[in-house]
């Protein structure tokens, strides 16, 4: 009886430690993480709300695989910085930038670029820099797209019309095209500068399945979730970088912001309130562009619309 009761104190005393023990590592499973999961990784969640993110940590190449799902699609890709690349390209990451790159809340004056400055910009959109150096990687807007051929893309783009100018762009960007659309009529009632806009509007073009200029990488439009919004008579201020460059190959970059045309202040900023990032904020400058990359508008704006 002694023996029993004994028996029974030492299973109570252990249990505790025990189930300690066991809700100490999953405790230490979820806390590592939290801690070590890509911080930027909730960008993508914010951004993307209908998109499923699900992380696991590969021990044999110290890094994290994001499990990617959304409308019946999925695919496995690796963090590796910020570029979420498939296995396969790990060893060819140089070729990648990181998606989430830095967007300035304003644009820079171009009176204020040093030399150094002026040389880089040269070098850096030199056609052979463009066609041979580093590109944004397409695999994440390949799985939340569904864009990787031409064929696949082209079952998700249908026609739109904005701001009364026809075009064709994916079916992902139409509510996000409303709401601008809807707030630029609604602050062209009172702004001036914005009814001018709306009423000078030439064409706003979406999708075009084509490469970057000078570039090996696709453009934007090949996935209809970048828009051009171009004036009548924008030929009397120049509009996009490339085209100056035909005029100015040297200086191009220095010419001053009074002479290239933009869209008003206001129209800018009801776009980056919506996820879209605009072209002019580039130092390759295109300012008649504008794509829709709520990533970049959260990590760089600081979640302006909260």
């Amino acid at each position: 009886m002694k023996i029993r009761i004994f028996s029974i104190c030492v299973f109570l005393c252990a249990l505790p430690l025990f189930c300690f023990k066991r809700e100490h590592v999953v405790s230490q499973a979820e806390i590592r993480k939290a801690i070590n999961e890509p911080p930027e990784l909730v960008i993508f969640k914010h951004a993307y709300p209908d998109v499923s993110f699900a992380s696991e940590f590969d021990e044999e190449k110290s890094d994290w695989k994001i499990l990617i799902s959304v409308d019946g699609r999925s695919g496995e890709l690796y963090w590796c910085d910020g570029r979420l690349i498939p296995l396969e390209e790990l060893d060819h990451k140089e070729k990648y930038w990181t998606l989430l790159y830095k967007y300035d809340k304003e644009i820079k004056d171009p009176s204020t670029l040093t030399e150094e400055e002026v040389e880089h910009i040269r070098e850096f959109s030199s056609p052979e820099n463009r066609s041979e150096g580093a590109g944004t990687p397409p695999f994440f807007y390949d799985i939340v797209y569904d864009c990787s051929t031409r064929l696949r893309i082209e079952r998700h783009i249908v026609s739109y019309t904005f701001l009364g100018k026809r075009t064709n762009c994916h079916k992902r960007l139409v509510e996000h095209l409303e709401r601008v659309q809807k707030r630029i009529l609604a602050e062209s009632e009172s702004d001036s500068e914005v009814k001018k806009f709306v009423e000078s509007l030439l064409s706003a073009d979406s999708y075009s399945w084509r490469q970057i200029r000078d570039s090996r990488n696709r453009s934007f439009h090949s996935i209809g979730i970048a828009i051009d919004v171009l004036p009548r008579g924008w030929g009397q201020k120049n509009v996009y970088w490339a085209w100056r460059r035909d005029i100015d190959p040297k200086n191009w970059m220095k010419l001053p912001l009074e002479r290239r045309w933009m869209p008003p202040q206001k129209v800018i900023e009801i776009f980056e309130d919506e996820g879209f990032i605009w072209g002019g904020k580039w130092i390759i400058w295109d300012n008649m562009h504008f794509e829709y990359h709520p990533e970049i508008i959260l990590k760089n704006l600081k979640w302006r619309k909260n």
